[in-house]
């Protein structure tokens, strides 16, 4: 069985790393070793959360793997045959659930059967996708190649406190439709609209994000005020929704002790002003979780407003696994992303 070896400490050297290279070792049925995992992060290893896809990885085809401890920087993986099923995980802390169920997805899109994912953790961290973003960005953007599932939030969770629960209902993905990912057209005449979470927060703190918003000079269709009422512990973000018909994308920062809402609203609304202002048709965080789904089916492309550290090392990872090639084209500060495999 042909062995694949991946440098943890390659470009952006964090966890996203393992994340594809597991993915993808379901993927082909190739072995995996990998060193120096989360190598440029402050506490390298495998954290929790970490540990907790390599798991979860083991577990939707019967794999093997040595290392899986925490703090390890060093681990071996022999995948087996990838079955659907009823999947229930566990991180045990507040490390995001959207990226275990992004480490498991993409295989489970090729089992022979429906597969159920439930993981318990944070569903609202941040440097990971929110539930919302996996809900209306993600999953409809990989619906235009046929790889359909859907979502449902059944607990908040936020940092650090946890305890949140997603459920995903995975369908099998139908290869004979022939559907690429095609998203390089901006929509026209964009909506955007506006959310609040908090939870177990004074109410002046969304009075306050409200407030900034409004002055924010992006034009609003509304802004909601969610009052999260079942979370295990305090939390707070403010998400940016910009709408085109059929396709949403989220933008999302984080309230957190020590941080004012001013710096909460302007990172959220400097997000979505650099992507409106770009004219591509994908922000620059989904740009990179789409190039798997991309290869998985032979071709694809995209416009996106930046070319992150994120998406050039997923690029490089994807590579070391599958013989494909992969294209950028700037035009006016627009990156084109395609790709191409035999």
């Amino acid at each position: 069985m042909e062995t694949v070896l991946i440098d943890g400490s390659t470009g952006e050297g964090g966890g996203q790393i393992l994340r594809t290279s597991l993915a993808l070792s379901c993927i082909t049925g190739k072995s995996l070793h990998i060193e120096n995992i989360r190598a440029a992060r402050r506490n390298p290893g495998l954290a929790k959360q970490h540990l907790s896809c390599v798991q979860a990885a083991c577990q939707i085809c019967n794999g093997q793997c040595h290392g899986a401890a925490l703090g390890s920087g060093v681990l071996d993986f022999q995948p087996g045959l990838v079955q659907g099923g009823d999947f229930y995980f566990d991180i045990g802390s507040a490390g995001s659930a959207s990226l275990v169920i992004q480490t498991v997805l993409p295989a489970l899109f090729l089992a022979d059967k429906p597969s159920t994912v439930t993981v318990t953790g944070g569903t609202h961290n941040p440097l990971a996708p929110p539930y919302d973003f996996l809900c209306e960005t993600f999953l409809p953007a990989i619906a235009t190649a046929g790889f359909r599932g859907n979502c449902k939030l059944v607990k908040h969770g936020f940092f650090p406190a946890g305890g949140g629960k997603i459920t995903f209902d995975i369908q099998p993905w139908q290869k004979n439709t022939h559907q690429t990912i095609n998203l390089c057209v901006p929509g026209k005449e964009p909506q955007i609209h506006a959310r609040i979470y908090t939870a177990k927060l004074p109410a002046h703190i969304a009075q306050r994000q409200q407030k900034l918003l409004v002055q924010s000079k992006l034009e609003f269709q509304n802004v909601e005020h969610i009052e999260v009422t079942d979370s295990d512990g305090p939390g707070n973000c403010v998400m940016i929704r910009v709408c085109n018909g059929s396709r949403t994308t989220v933008f999302t920062a984080f309230g957190m002790r020590g941080k004012p809402s001013q710096n909460v609203i302007s990172e959220v609304v400097n997000l979505a002003k650099d992507f409106l202002a770009g004219g591509a048709a994908v922000d620059s965080f989904l740009a990179d979780q789409l190039l798997i789904y991309m290869v998985m089916s032979k071709a694809g492309c995209c416009t996106t407003n930046e070319l992150s550290r994120h998406l050039l090392t997923n690029m490089e990872i994807i590579k070391k696994f599958l013989d494909v090639d992969f294209c950028v084209e700037e035009r006016a500060q627009v990156y084109r992303v395609s790709c191409h495999r035999s």
